[in-house]
């Protein structure tokens, strides 16, 4: 069975420089099922595979989030269905997150909003000849204010199982 494991952000990644100052960050990573695909088109695959559970506690917290005046980011797999990777350019929507960084080994997406700054990657790194190709999914997150430290009490214990679950499903046929 190919196993999400923890890890330490990869020292290469675009993300690196984020982190020194981050309220919290965390990194999954898993042997790709599709290793031809670009890092982008990691997400849009699993995102829009995306189980219902997941999508429902991201309506539960547009529905919470919305009576203290966090902007409502939809669910995760809102993804168009039939867009090219290709055609996706840097401002672009993906689902929840806005496409900030387009390189060919990494990906780095994120929102912003008035308690806090998410920036998640998704790096590829080449095993060679003799092993897989490795995928590292990095949440980089810096909080703006009080609502942002309240904000991260439940979400940090869930956003472990979904980081967790969507590594996961990357090293999944």
């Amino acid at each position: 069975m190919n196993v999400a494991l923890k890890t330490s952000p990869p020292m290469q990644s675009c993300v690196q420089s984020r982190i020194a100052d981050a309220y919290f960050y965390d990194a999954w990573q898993v042997n790709a099922a599709y290793p031809e695909l670009a890092p982008l088109e990691q997400y849009i695959r699993v995102m829009q595979d995306t189980p219902k559970w997941l999508d429902s506690l991201m309506r539960l917290r547009n529905v919470l989030g919305g009576i203290v005046g966090l902007k409502d980011l939809g669910v995760f797999s809102e993804i168009e269905a039939n867009k090219p990777e290709a055609s996706y350019s840097i401002g672009d929507r993906v689902g929840i997150f806005t496409l900030l960084e387009r390189h060919a080994n990494e990906v780095l997406l994120g929102d912003e909003d008035k308690h806090l700054s998410v920036v998640v990657s998704v790096y590829m790194e080449e095993g060679g000849v003799s092993s897989a190709t490795k995928v590292t999914i990095t949440t980089c997150v810096h909080i703006k204010n009080c609502l942002g430290k309240l904000y991260m009490l439940p979400v940090t214990p869930v956003h472990y199982q979904v980081a967790r679950r969507v590594t996961q499903a990357v090293g999944e046929v």
